[in-house]
């Protein structure tokens, strides 16, 4: 059976760096020949978790089935007060047990400064705690530094970075089946 992977872009801003890091890892898994899917927040607006009605929305139930399609994620965040954005933390809520559980995680950082390299810490033990997914030790934090004006990567070691990540998602992926 083919493993399938889903990059999930979690920036709601049009033209966002996590979202270019996103785009540049689909090429990646896509040459490594596996079946890679992308998925936009842009394109699926979700309702706030509140606990209750949220989970019955239409939208919710398609992006879940999304997720659940997939053997392993690699997910795109914007680094917002020293943490992944909202969105992320909202999808995560809506979507619980039946998507994260004994799934590979792979993670993509944008962020405004170099201090908040550690900022995804509490998301990834969370979901290692609360669902057992598997969070991958390799993931690619980036600054504005990392970019031209055109919002384009310059930096060959982020190059590099996506490059392990990719593959370190899909050699984990085949090695837990």
């Amino acid at each position: 059976m083919a493993q399938r992977y889903l990059i999930l872009s979690t920036s709601l801003r049009p033209g966002s760096r996590s979202k270019v890091l996103a785009l540049e890892s689909q090429k990646r898994l896509e040459a490594a020949g596996v079946e890679v899917e992308f998925v936009d927040l842009c394109d699926h607006p979700l309702p706030l978790c509140d606990g209750g009605a949220c989970y019955g929305d239409p939208a919710v139930a398609e992006f879940k089935q999304k997720l659940i399609n997939a053997d392993g994620y690699l997910i795109a965040t914007p680094i917002y007060n020293f943490d992944g954005n909202a969105a992320l933390k909202n999808a995560i809520e809506l979507t619980g047990r039946d998507v994260w559980t004994q799934k590979v995680v792979g993670f993509l950082a944008a962020a405004g400064g170099k201090m908040s390299y550690m900022s995804l810490s509490g998301l990834t033990l969370s979901l290692m705690l609360d669902f057992r997914t598997f969070c991958l030790p390799r993931f690619v934090y980036v600054t504005g530094e990392d970019f031209n004006e055109d919002n384009e990567i310059t930096n060959e070691n982020v190059i590099e970075r996506l490059d392990e990540v990719a593959a370190e998602l899909v050699r984990v992926t085949s090695a837990l089946r």
